[in-house]
């Protein structure tokens, strides 16, 4: 065992008391997903080749007086996300059935308004031509906790038999993630349904075991149909960074990886700052071609290729750590299920390694963090291939979380974004000679973070992001420089009537030992022992309607998670190491967020207002691990 696994496992007894601590995994394991095995080196992909692709707006079916509509499916097409050198990609993902050309990877940004309603028909159209099902582009393991529809009606939501790939019709179902909304518009993980297809075999259930609850309780249910869901969000919230994604029990992770995600702005409002302060225009519906935008989302995520232009994602847990076997139901290991996953090519809004021609003044970047299980740690450096760590060449100036604005701007040389957390960030260009190149680039590590000390990304693939390049200056900048901007004044939450202690653990195999993990849990904690749970566990969390509570994170694993609590925005209120004293949030934490990480060995505090009653979720958004039991409902009131 390497020092820093033995000093992480001290840490973790520490907590836990060594008879209760789950088996370590090894480093040399988690180091295997740096070689991701798609047929296409990542080597071999030029890079700063293609322009960055800035998501135009999603554009509504129909504007009325009281809301905007919009009808929004999931279909498949191909895209060239590799240079045009190399083949295109068979992807998924959203766009409006009612206008040509919107489907896109990732998907049109939805423009929402405070206070102004929005409401989408999503429609799950993954069909061909002949209104056949399409199967799914990845391998889907039934073993797991899963959205298993040849259960049928009474086997539906739950663990399966077969060892082999799903090849049955696909289910989803819409989360906007961020977005304060009820719980039949939440996109619950059991509100699945199938597509209109004519040929889904018989026995099948084709929606899940929530859709017809949450279709009964919503006020716009009777608008729900085979094949779709109507949500409505209120956008009763401050201005902030949202994004929208699939969110089906036990797929979110190949469903999310062939696609499906886009962004949601929501602006105005109190919480937002008049027009002219910050770095803008931002694509807008009707825009001409060529428009120059100074605000630009950035959805950065990693993906692995095959020769063929074809996704890769692994079809085995031999992928993971070599072991062949016997799987489940034989055995407690999934036989396709992977702990985590790392890509080997960056792909920044749809396009590996593009180029973003600026000009030397401010611009806004919205950025998300969309990666499976990949952390990272941003810098924009001059050299990307400079020995890590690289000195940065222009400073990063955070301006808001996921929640909206911070209480006041924070400059920082580098910036660390976990799976699903948003950034929003000014850097200025200012001054910078045309032709001059900025790299954008990533230095946390090609494993499950934060790794060991000094372990960097590949330089030469993963560790670099995308360029900048300085052309000619062609209008005045007139926004604020972030080190004079006042933001919205930042309102605290109130004491919390309740604190909660909840659990994050691992079990390696009870059938053979060393292999580690099997399952991922959320639970609480009793006498300072994790007590794991499952999906379909009884509700340990239960907050009074309209209540403040702390939830106290207890990480008893080996790495950091990225935990999201659905309907909420919380504060952090602290981290506290095992048997040290706490310490506050860091300084771009500050704002109200929904996705904190959870470090090792270590109790990451949250403070929270759960002001909607219903039934929602908290769960880890390393894809895999929400995937196989890393996700508990919750409940709201009564």
């Amino acid at each position: 065992m390497s020092e820093l696994m033995r000093r992480r496992f001290l840490q973790i007894a520490a907590i836990t008391g060594a008879a209760t601590v789950t088996p370590v995994r090894f480093l040399g394991t988690a180091l295997a997903q740096a070689s991701p095995r798609g047929t296409l080196d990542p080597a071999t992909i030029s890079k700063y080749v293609t322009q960055l692709v800035i998501p135009p707006a999603m554009p509504p079916t129909w504007k009325g007086h009281e809301l905007d509509y919009y009808e929004i499916a999931v279909r498949q097409f191909g895209q060239q996300i590799l240079p045009p050198t190399l083949p295109a990609t068979t992807v998924w993902s959203y766009g409006s059935v009612s206008h040509r050309g919107t489907f896109n990877y990732p998907a049109f940004t939805i423009n929402a308004h405070y206070r102004r309603p929005v409401r989408v028909k999503w429609i799950n159209g993954l069909v061909d031509r002949n209104g056949d099902f399409l199967p799914h582009l990845l391998p889907i393991d039934q073993t797991l906790h899963w959205a298993n529809p040849p259960g049928g009606i009474q086997g539906r939501d739950s663990n399966g038999t077969d060892q082999n790939p799903y090849r049955g019709p696909v289910p989803i179902v819409t989360h906007v993630h961020g977005n304060h909304t009820f719980d039949f518009s939440d996109g619950y993980p059991e509100a699945w349904y199938l597509p209109k297809a004519r040929n889904i075999p018989a026995g099948f259930a084709r929606d899940g075991s929530f859709y017809d609850v949450f279709k009964a309780k919503s006020p716009i249910g009777d608008r729900w149909g085979p094949g779709n869901a109507v949500f409505q969000y209120a956008n009763n919230q401050p201005a902030n960074t949202q994004w929208y994604h699939d969110h089906t029990l036990g797929m979110t992770r190949v469903n999310v990886y062939a696609g499906p995600a886009g962004f949601y702005l929501l602006r105005g409002g109190p919480g937002d700052l008049p027009e002219g302060r910050l770095p803008g225009p931002a694509p807008q519906v009707g825009d001409r071609p060529g428009k120059r935008y100074y605000e630009i989302p950035l959805a950065v995520q990693d993906r692995s290729f095959n020769d063929d232009g074809s996704l890769f994602y692994p079809n085995s847990r031999t992928f993971f750590d070599g072991f062949t076997g016997p799987y489940a139901p034989n055995s407690d290991v999934p036989p396709i299920w992977n702990p985590e996953f790392f890509g080997n090519t960056i792909v920044v809004n749809g396009k590996t390694w593009p180029v973003q021609e600026v000009e030397p003044r401010r611009y806004r970047f919205r950025i998300l963090n969309g990666c499976d299980s990949r952390f990272l740690v941003f810098k924009l450096v001059s050299n990307p291939l400079a020995p890590r760590p690289v000195k940065t060449a222009l400073p990063i100036w955070v301006i808001g979380a996921e929640g909206g604005f911070l209480p006041a701007p924070v400059e920082l040389d580098q910036l660390l974004v976990a799976p699903a957390e948003r950034a929003d960030v000014i850097v200025d260009f200012t001054g910078l000679p045309v032709g001059t190149e900025i790299f954008l680039i990533n230095e946390a590590p090609d494993a499950p973070f934060p790794g060991p000390p000094d372990s960097f990304a590949d330089p030469a693939t993963t560790g670099q992001v995308m360029k900048f390049k300085v052309v000619r200056l062609v209008s005045h900048d007139t926004s604020t420089p972030p080190c004079r901007l006042t933001l919205p004044q930042f309102q605290p939450l109130g004491p919390a009537i309740k604190h909660r202690q909840l659990s994050l653990s691992e079990q390696g195999s009870a059938d053979f030992p060393g292999v580690s993990p099997v399952i991922v849990q959320l639970g609480t904690v009793q006498n300072g022992k994790p007590n794991p749970l499952r999906w379909d566990d009884p509700i340990t969390e239960n907050p009074v309607l309209n209540s403040i509570e702390v939830w106290e994170l207890y990480n008893f694993t080996t790495d950091a998670h990225p935990i999201h609590i659905h309907e909420v925005q919380f504060q952090v209120v602290d981290r506290q190491p095992v048997g040290g004293s706490p310490r506050p949030p860091e300084p771009w934490e500050r704002g109200f967020k929904d996705t904190v990480i959870a470090p090792p060995g270590e109790i990451t505090r949250v403070k929270a207002k759960f002001d909607l009653p219903g039934r929602y979720v908290w769960h880890c958004h390393i894809l895999g691990h929400e995937d196989n039991e890393m996700m508990r409902p919750y409940q709201i009131g009564c």
